[in-house]
């Protein structure tokens, strides 16, 4: 079959790369996809925002199944087109994937599941959310409405900080993203990642990872897109797994399908773990970056294979198959991330890493100028290492890592200090 995956970042990058390790894959395009993916996949220019656009491109290439990896082309309405036009695609219509466009929308859906997560309040202008802080005091969690890349949500631990968060927002710091915000209790614990494939009825867990979302060792600095992670997640025992998915996600999937807006895709819910218990911090409507590259490491081939049964409705039918293994990537970012950096610096020494299913380097912010690697973005490369044991793919990730000559990058020293 003729595939098309839609993004340009290391989530799509190991998307491409376990799908086609699958026989079932004949061509795989990638749209606009990244120097990295040229060995796997052919490369098109395509707005990936435009329905009209992707549909075109599947018509005039014969593609069998659409794979939307980054939440702007689902909250656009992109896998809503192509379904109307008889295209299969993965990945929730534009009314579902207001679980992840709009946190209160969110707090909504669970408050009317009874869903457990922090309590909270939304706000349309500064001065009542400041008052509001005022009377709920420190540490507290300041979140823009919308879509803001990862970067809208400011775990406060002094009113002063939370004040800020919130004339950020109303500032215009994250657009139209910061319109509103969502004010929530601080929850304590241990956070962690639990991915869940959705067809609007069955639903199937998939995996655990926990990211590291803070730019420094020993989770210092701000928060980023995400700086390293790492599958499975030990805190997210099989008990705790068990009891979100019967309090949390099965719930929530009626809740959806209860308003009209079944959810089909895959349901990334951020837990907060603590005592035995989880509450959710939050959904998202797409495979987590970098916890997809851990992710798709250990799943490899059979990843194409869940991702049709969901789209196709035949969860209730499939299963997921394990090995006992680890997976943990480091993402090297360029200098000066989460702030301004400098685009452009070159990259060397990839071309003498070996890459096979227990060593990969997955691009995310790359290019090719002048037949020479650059970078291009603030996340750059996910170096990600498998083994038998956690140390093992911590060993290999960062052997891979310390192998790149890249002095215009960093990365963090610590990923999967928890664990390890």
């Amino acid at each position: 079959m003729n595939i098309l995956i839609l993004g340009s970042g290391g989530r799509e990058h190991a998307l491409a790369w376990a799908i086609r390790q699958n026989p079932k894959c004949d061509r795989l395009f990638v749209a606009p996809g990244n120097a990295g993916m040229a060995p796997l996949a052919e490369l098109a220019d395509l707005d990936i925002l435009s329905g009209s656009a992707v549909i075109a491109f599947c018509e005039e290439n014969a593609i069998d199944l659409v794979v939307v990896g980054p939440e702007a082309p689902l909250a656009a309405g992109v896998a809503d087109d192509l379904r109307a036009a008889g295209i299969l695609a993965f990945g929730p219509s534009k009314a579902a994937a207001m679980l992840e466009a709009s946190k209160s929308f969110t707090k909504e859906v669970c408050d009317a599941c009874g869903a457990p997560t922090a309590a909270w309040a939304r706000f349309d202008a500064a001065e009542p959310a400041r008052a509001y802080i005022a009377e709920k005091g420190a540490p507290i969690v300041i979140k823009a409405d919308g879509l803001a890349a990862g970067k809208g949500v400011t775990v406060a631990m002094s009113e002063s900080e939370a004040i800020a968060a919130i004339d950020d927002a109303f500032g215009g710091a994250f657009g139209a993203a910061g319109a509103e915000v969502v004010i929530e209790e601080f929850m304590a614990g241990e956070e962690a990642s639990f991915f869940i494939l959705c067809d609007g009825v069955d639903c199937l867990p998939i995996g655990t990872a926990q990211d590291h979302k803070r730019v420094g060792d020993g989770d210092t600095g701000p928060n980023t897109g995400g700086m390293g992670a790492y599958s499975p997640a030990p805190v997210l025992t099989q008990a705790i797994q068990d009891e979100v998915m019967a309090q949390i996600v099965r719930p929530t999937v009626a809740e959806m399908a209860r308003r009209g807006t079944p959810f089909q895709g895959i349901l990334y819910a951020g837990l907060m773990i603590e005592n035995g218990h989880a509450r959710l911090v939050e959904y998202n409507v797409r495979f987590g970056d970098p916890e997809c590259q851990v992710l798709m490491l250990r799943l490899g081939a059979q990843a194409l294979d869940l991702i049709l049964a969901c789209a196709e409705g035949r969860l209730a039918e499939t299963d997921v198959t394990w090995a006992d293994d680890h997976a943990l990537t480091v993402v090297l970012a360029a200098n000066g991330y989460p702030g301004a950096y400098e685009k452009g610096t070159p990259i060397n020494g990839l071309a003498d890493l070996s890459e096979d299913s227990s060593h990969m380097v997955f691009h995310a912010g790359t290019a090719l100028q002048d037949g020479k690697l650059v970078a291009t973005g603030g996340r750059v490369l996910a170096a990600t290492g498998r083994g038998n044991t956690l140390a093992e793919a911590h060993e290999r990730a960062y052997a891979l890592a310390d192998a790149i000559d890249w002095p215009g990058g960093f990365y963090r020293r610590d990923i999967g200090w928890r664990a390890l």
